[in-house]
């Protein structure tokens, strides 16, 4: 994997901690900061700090093993019931209030997903809610108006 900017400043930034340490003396850090700068991929800035302590951890295999500052962190799923409740909430503009109902009973069931699982979207859910359940309201009310005028006809 490609080394980027980022990866080599926190390579760096463990370098100069082992120099604050003690660990490097000057010339050592200098030529281990070159080669950072230098290096091309992660499994490089791996080899240049494998002997500090903020270096990599121990890794079985035929790999070289990447230190956890340089791996990406992994963000929780989408629920995509989720962004279904958003979808039909926007649509319910463009349907006349047909998909509030599905946006409704979607934005429902994917909080109590979210709730369970730790997923994202709960701002997805919450927004085809509001908008469904307007929708629904809003045809609601027109129903109900209309009934009133014809019975007091």
């Amino acid at each position: 994997m490609l080394a980027s900017h980022a990866d080599r400043e926190r390579a760096v930034d463990v370098l100069r901690a082992g120099f604050a340490e003690g660990r490097l003396e000057k010339d050592e850090f200098d030529r281990r900061v070159s080669r950072v700068y230098a290096a091309r991929t992660v499994g490089e800035l791996a080899l240049v700090v494998a002997d500090l302590p903020q270096g990599p951890a121990p890794h079985p295999g035929p790999v070289a093993a990447v230190p956890q500052v340089f791996l990406a962190t992994s963000r929780p799923a989408q629920n995509g019931r989720a962004v279904g409740s958003a979808v039909c909430g926007l649509l319910c503009l463009l349907t006349a209030g047909l998909t509030g109902v599905p946006a409704v009973v979607l934005g429902h069931t994917a909080r109590a997903e979210i709730r369970r699982t730790g997923e994202d979207g709960d701002g997805l859910a919450l927004t085809g809610l509001v908008l469904g359940w307007l929708s629904v309201g809003g045809w609601a009310l027109f129903w109900l108006l209309l009934i009133a005028v014809d019975v007091l006809d």
